[in-house]
């Protein structure tokens, strides 16, 4: 019961204003900490408490000799039997009681609910980003500044927060007791804590620079890694595999340089710190015996001072690694912020809303888009796809098709021109939305790595087991869902699919895929090769299921084996981002141009017979 108290104090999945994370330090750590803060306010007082215990311990030693110096032995529990009770109090009650509350926060409250509400905003911030983010970089690598920035960032605030109140407490605590019994007891105390701070004014900043580097060079050895397994098919295909090996090498060889060079530091900061802390044993126990010897103080003065110093010696090599573990997780954190901290290239307007979608018309309209080169792709693109109309797309490679659909999913904001839908700009309205009326079957179909059932129902996520079914029999697939079987004896739609869904062949992936738009029912329809993985035979078998989705739909279709889309209502020839022809199948053959070549191609050999 006190164990889900604590762990229940930080809600993970509480509201937050989506918006991009700060892009300084202080203020990313101050944007996570400022959440929790009752949280860590009482951590800060609970240590503050913890740190006077400890050091009331000590100054209790040396009373207790004092006082068995100037006490006979018959009388000293009578006499002092209260103190010692108090003594026993703190020791027994008190001390166990505010180190378990201690514990209790850190590792109850802390550690677990801190760390994943840092990671699932982090997640949910990056979820969201554009596709020419995900492009850019490493999916590893994305993924493991994730996970480190969170931890990094909990554990540097918790050490800090422990750090600070004991490097206080013990330094001013033991500075005001050495005064108590002999101001010169202070000097090599006080000496020691201007070199220590020193010391660490040195060193930790380049601590804090190294570890920088050695995080990017993990986060890159990392991406490497990943990405050779994400693609590990390819690997084997070309036998790759010693070069693959000299790719993560290279990665490996980079991160243990940079690790080699942050321990450098840390190697040369524990030496200095190690000649400092028996320095400062030698002089003060020396200084303590002269004292005593000259009868200026009591040998209770000189157990103070002596397991004092000896407590802090230890101490410092604690608060050292402390605040070498900070730096060291501000840089990971300061790596993280790299891919975390990042403002969205695509983000819904203020006051965006839900397109509505009731005929399906889609119009372009001086529609431009250079993927920011200033030049090429698509230029003054016009055309208007009326309510129903079925359209196909053809052109070579390049020539914009697979762009203009990106344009309309608007996985990208257009340059120049707008898109409209039902005479909506769909620049103005909640990309959700948009994507929520167009359904898609791509040609390089991925799947989750997920059951075949949560596969389905990302087109229709409320939809019945025999909603899925249906589905699954109209796109052909019920011959081979039921005997799918995966390596935990899940089996039929419970069945896994693998990492993209490589446990399938592509035929069977794509016809998930058609199964799955055909569940999501959406208006507007985009088949982007859409039985490019099927064979001969299977794709006449789903073509029916295809002709029945696409009824009452606007349709735009891609294809590079025309004869897939010969019997679209309207076929749109592209060249170089632009509409250079524009009719029926029938028609674009009697004027002899770019599209009567591409088919004379086809039909002539270039594809090849099935």
């Amino acid at each position: 019961m006190l164990f889900r108290r604590f762990e229940r104090l930080i809600d993970i999945f509480r509201q937050v204003p989506d918006e991009t994370p700060p892009r300084s330090v202080l203020r990313f750590y101050a944007y996570y900490l400022r959440q929790v803060w009752p949280i860590f306010s009482a951590l800060l007082l609970v240590g503050l408490i913890v740190a006077l215990i400890e050091v009331a311990l000590f100054s209790f030693l040396g009373r207790i000799v004092d006082l068995a110096q100037s006490t006979p032995a018959s009388q000293f529990f009578e006499q002092h039997g209260q103190e010692l009770l108090w003594m026993a109090l703190v020791a027994l009650v008190l001390r166990p009681l505010f180190n378990g509350l201690h514990d209790l926060l850190v590792h109850q409250t802390i550690n677990p609910s801190l760390t994943n509400l840092i990671r699932w905003q982090n997640h949910r911030y990056v979820l969201k980003q554009s596709l020419g983010f995900f492009q850019n970089d490493f999916a590893g690598r994305i993924a493991q500044r994730i996970m480190q920035t969170g931890n990094s960032l909990r554990d540097s605030a918790v050490q800090s927060v422990d750090a600070l109140w004991h490097v206080l407490i013990y330094a001013v605590s033991a500075l005001v007791l050495f005064a108590e019994a002999d101001w010169r007891l202070m000097v090599p105390l006080a000496l020691w804590i201007a070199g220590y701070l020193a010391t660490l004014g040195y060193f930790v900043p380049r601590v804090k620079q190294r570890s920088v580097e050695s995080s990017d060079a993990r986060s890159r050895l990392m991406g490497r890694i990943v990405d050779g397994y994400t693609n590990i098919t390819t690997l084997k295909l070309f036998a790759h595999t010693r070069e693959e090996e000299d790719y993560a090498r290279e990665a490996i060889r980079e991160q243990t340089y940079k690790t080699q060079l942050a321990a450098r530091v840390v190697t040369s900061m524990d030496a200095t710190i190690t000649g400092m802390n028996g320095l400062l044993i030698v002089t003060t126990c020396g200084l303590a015996l002269w004292l005593w010897s000259q009868g200026l103080i009591t040998v209770g003065a000189i157990a103070l001072a002596t397991g004092l110093v000896i407590r802090i010696n230890n101490m410092s090599g604690w608060i050292m690694w402390v605040v070498n573990g900070i730096f060291e997780n501000i840089g990971q954190v300061q790596d993280g912020m790299q891919t975390i901290s990042v403002p969205r290239q695509v983000i819904d307007r203020t006051g965006a809303l839900p397109l509505q979608v009731r005929r399906g018309e889609v119009h372009f309209e001086r529609v431009n888009f250079h993927y920011g080169k200033g030049s090429g792709v698509i230029q003054g693109l016009d055309l208007r796809v009326r309510p129903g109309e079925k359209i196909g797309l053809v052109g070579p490679s390049g020539a914009g098709k697979s762009t203009l659909v990106n344009l309309l999913l608007r996985l990208y904001d257009l340059e120049g021109g707008r898109i409209l839908i039902d005479g909506q700009d769909i620049a103005e309205v909640t990309q959700e939305s948009l994507r929520a009326q167009i359904g898609m079957v791509t040609q390089d179909t991925s799947l989750l790595h997920r059951s075949i059932r949560e596969n389905l129902r990302y087109g229709r996520p409320g939809a019945s087991d025999d909603e899925l079914r249906e589905a699954v029999r109209k796109a052909r697939a019920d011959e081979f869902v039921p005997q799918l079987s995966d390596a935990q004896g899940r089996r039929g739609f419970d069945a896994h699919v693998g990492e993209r869904g490589v446990k399938l062949s592509g035929g069977q992936r794509q016809r998930i895929a058609i199964a799955r738009v055909l569940l999501k029912d959406a208006p507007i329809l985009i088949l982007d090769e859409a039985t490019s993985a099927l064979d001969s035979e299977v794709e006449a078998a789903i073509q029916e299921s295809l002709e029945t989705l696409m009824q009452g739909k606007t349709v735009i279709a891609i294809a590079h084996r025309l004869s897939t889309i010969a019997r679209m209502d309207r076929l749109v020839v592209l060249d170089k981002g632009q509409i250079v022809e524009s009719g029926t199948h029938s028609e674009l053959l009697e004027r002899d141009g770019l599209y009567a070549r591409l088919w004379q191609h086809q039909t002539g050999g270039f594809v090849g017979v099935e």
